[in-house]
C-alpha cells in the first residue's frame, strides 16, 4: 500500500503538535561563501572564508557554497536517479526496505521505527567508504545486490556524488579548523578515513501541508550535513526562537554543523535545529551526504581548544558508534540529542558492572 496515497484526512500519525508547525515567516541570513578563492590558494581569499564561516557557526552552524568544483551536470544526474528510484513500484522499493535497527534502505515514513509524528516522506540510505580491499565500490554494490546490474549506472552516479561530498567536507574541515585557531589539517586528517552516510530525500504533494512535516524538528547527530535541495524549497532552519526558511540555490550546496562536531569543538559550534516541510502542489527532492567519522573513532576535541584557565570539556570522550547506536535504538533525534546523549553515557558508563 502506497502511504501517500492521496486521501481526504491525513492518518492521525503523521500529524505534528502545533509548536512544531508554526510558519516561518522570513528567511535565514546565512552567508552564501565562495569557495574558488580558498580552492586556488588564495590567502586574502581564504581569510575572509573563515571569517564568514566563524560566524555562522557562532551562531546558527548553517551556511551555502558556491564554486565548490561539484560538476553540476553530476549534481543533476544524481537528481534525476533519485527521480527514477523513487517513481519504482513499490514493490521493487521493498527489495531493500530498511529493516528496523538497520541504517540502510528504503523506507516509507520511518514507519520502521516511530508509530507517531511520522515524516511525509520516502528516504533512501546507503553508507559510502573507501573500499581499499576491493576494486568494487560499495554504493555500487548495495545497488547491484538489490536490483541487478541494470542498476549498476545508479550506483556509479551516487558513487561519484558520494566521493565529490567528501571532497567538499573536507575543504570544509579545513576551513572548520582555521576558524577555531586549531591545526589546519587536524580535522581534515581526522575526517580522512570515514564512514559517511548518503539519504536521498523524496518528499510527495501533501493535501494538507498544515497538519505534517517532512522532516521533524531535529539536530543532525553526525558531524556535517552537505545538502543539495531542488528548486522547490522546504528547508528551514530555528534561529532566535524563530522559524526561517533557506532558499534554494541550484548551484550552492547547504552546509550545516552536527552533533558530532559540536563535541569535537567543545562545544564552541552549536548544531542547530531544522525541518522540511511539505507541499500541496509539487514533489520535493534533496540529497543529504552525512560526513561521519569511523564508527570507532574517539570524538574528542583537540588540545588547542582545552587551554589551561579555559573552558572545561564539556563532552564525554566516546565514539561515533556511541551516539550514532544512541540514536537508532535508544532516541529519536531532536533538539536535545547531544545532552541527553551525554547524560545516558555517562549513566550507561558508571553504571556498568565492574
Amino acid at each position: 500500500m502506497d502511504t501517500f496515497q492521496q486521501q481526504t484526512n491525513i492518518p492521525k500519525e503523521f500529524i505534528f503538535p502545533k509548536e512544531d508547525l508554526i510558519q516561518a515567516q522570513e528567511e535565514l541570513n546565512e552567508p552564501v561563501i565562495d569557495l574558488e578563492g580558498i580552492l586556488i590558494g588564495n590567502s586574502v581569499a581564504t581569510q575572509h572564508v573563515v571569517m564568514l564561516v566563524k560566524a555562522a557557526c557562532l551562531n546558527h552552524g548553517f551556511f551555502q557554497v558556491i564554486n565548490h568544483g561539484v560538476d553540476s551536470q553530476l549534481i543533476n544526474m544524481a537528481h534525476a536517479h533519485v527521480n527514477d528510484f523513487f517513481k519504482l513500484p513499490l514493490g521493487v522499493k521493498l527489495k531493500i526496505q530498511k529493516q528496523h535497527g538497520s541504517l540502510w534502505g528504503y523506507s516509507s515514513a520511518h514507519a520502521e521505527r516511530f508509530s507517531s509524528r511520522l515524516p511525509w516522506k520516502e528516504t533512501l540510505s546507503f553508507n559510502y567508504h573507501e573500499n581499499s580491499d576491493s576494486n568494487q565500490s560499495v554504493v555500487v554494490d548495495f545497488f547491484e545486490s538489490a536490483f541487478g546490474k541494470e542498476f549498476e549506472q545508479m550506483g556509479l552516479v551516487f558513487e561519484r556524488y558520494c566521493k565529490e561530498m567528501k571532497r567538499v567536507g573536507l575543504v570544509i574541515m579545513e576551513i572548520l579548523g582555521m576558524s577555531l585557531g586549531v591545526e589546519k589539517s587536524y580535522y581534515k586528517e581526522f575526517f580522512k578515513d570515514t564512514s559517511s552516510i548518503m539519504r536521498c530525500n523524496f518528499y510527495p504533494t501533501c493535501q494538507d501541508p498544515e497538519l505534517a512535516l517532512g522532516t521533524a524538528p531535529h539536530c543532525d547527530p553526525n558531524s556535517l550535513t552537505i545538502l543539495h535541495q531542488d528548486q522547490v524549497g522546504g528547508l528551514q532552519v530555528f534561529v532566535d526562537s524563530t522559524w526561517k526558511s533557506v532558499p534554494p540555490r541550484p548551484d550552492a550546496l547547504v552546509i550545516n554543523i552536527g552533533d558530532t562536531f559540536t563535541a569535537l569543538s567543545n562545544g564552541i559550534y552549536k548544531s542547530c535545529v531544522h525541518r522540511a516541510i511539505v507541499n500541496r502542489q509539487v514533489e520535493r527532492i534533496s540529497l543529504a551526504f552525512f560526513l561521519c567519522p569511523k564508527e570507532d573513532k574517539v570524538i574528542v576535541p583537540p588540545q588547542h581548544l582545552l587551554v589551561s584557565g579555559g573552558p572545561q570539556r564539556v563532552y564525554p570522550d566516546f565514539t561515533w558508534f556511541d551516539l550514532l547506536n544512541f540514536t537508532q535504538k535508544h532516541y529519536r533525534a531532536d533538539h536535545a540529542t547531544l545532552q541527553n546523549f551525554t547524560l545516558w553515557f555517562l549513566s550507561s558508563k558508571f553504571n556498568k558492572p565492574t
